[in-house]
């Protein structure tokens, strides 16, 4: 059984179905693969849309499974500055509400498109670490417009591998074992004045010299064409948006499988309602921080 975590709130659901889609389409192994949604405030008509994605695939679950349940009760998220939404921590919390019997996890970020069978990253050897991940663009910790930017003050050095965690390979115990969310949240907490990243800074503080780098093409950076990448990641604007400016041959395979779903021939969005997302989740952390 291949287990797999995503995460998204309503506005990216339709990038969800497409990722989930397109795992589904490239799997060809006779594993089966449970998808445990970390759910927050999916509609149920967008819910019902991407159940209908597997209706024909008796081998594949979909388990919805509601924010409020993920988080634990009075949890209080570091405000930093980003427009990362709240939804981005959901990923932290996973290995504790999968089963117990779940003893690895692969997280994917829902600006994905995976073309490869996931059953080969299923099945890679962890060697003993807690996380596998991939190199970000900016590959070490010492990366001017990246990476961790107090590195000097933590002790870190500045070639010290930093990872991307839009997609990771977790082993659940040891995440538990070890209590990750809370040591991110410590060191997000401890630094919030150089966070660039949301949890992302956090987790690399946390896992520095710690995790096992996988191959590239597994988290491969949309705005690099590749002609044969295993899994794209959307970083910058998402493809469904009218000022997407990554590859366009990148932004096609997307819609190859968009057109599998049942969003199948939606126009391009503006950039104003992208924006308008940003800036709400901006303020929205900043009446917290001013309140709490």
């Amino acid at each position: 059984m291949i287990s797999i975590a995503v995460a998204s709130n309503n506005n990216y659901a339709i990038l969800m179905a497409v990722l989930i889609k397109s795992i589904v389409f490239n799997h060809h192994t006779d594993e089966d693969i449970t998808f445990y949604v970390l759910n927050d405030k999916i509609s149920s008509s967008n819910q019902d849309k991407i159940n209908s994605l597997i209706k024909n695939s008796p081998e594949i679950t979909i388990k919805w499974i509601n924010a409020d349940s993920v988080f634990p009760k009075n949890v209080k998220f570091p405000m930093d500055n980003s427009a990362f939404p709240f939804t981005a921590y959901l990923r932290l919390f996973a290995p504790f509400v999968v089963e117990e019997s779940v003893k690895k996890l692969i997280y994917f970020d829902v600006d994905m498109v995976v073309r490869k069978d996931v059953s080969e990253l299923w099945n890679m050897n962890m060697q003993g670490y807690t996380m596998a991940a991939v190199l970000d663009v900016g590959k070490t910790a010492g990366t001017p417009w990246g990476g961790i930017p107090n590195y000097k003050q933590l002790g870190i050095d500045a070639n010290a591998k930093y990872f991307n965690s839009g997609m990771m390979i977790i082993d659940c115990e040891k995440w538990r074992n070890e209590n990750i969310p809370e040591m991110v949240f410590k060191a997000m907490r401890d630094n919030i004045e150089h966070v660039n990243f949301a949890d992302q800074y956090g987790l690399n503080v946390v896992f520095t010299g710690k995790w096992l780098a996988i191959d590239p093409l597994w988290n491969w950076f949309a705005n690099i064409y590749h002609p044969n990448p295993k899994c794209i990641h959307y970083l910058d604007i998402k493809p469904i948006f009218k000022s997407y400016n990554s590859d366009i041959v990148l932004q096609k395979e997307f819609f190859k499988y968009l057109e599998m779903t049942p969003w199948k021939g939606i126009s391009l969005k503006s950039d104003f309602s992208r924006l308008l997302g940003k800036a709400i989740i901006k303020f929205k952390k900043k009446f917290i921080s001013l309140v709490s």
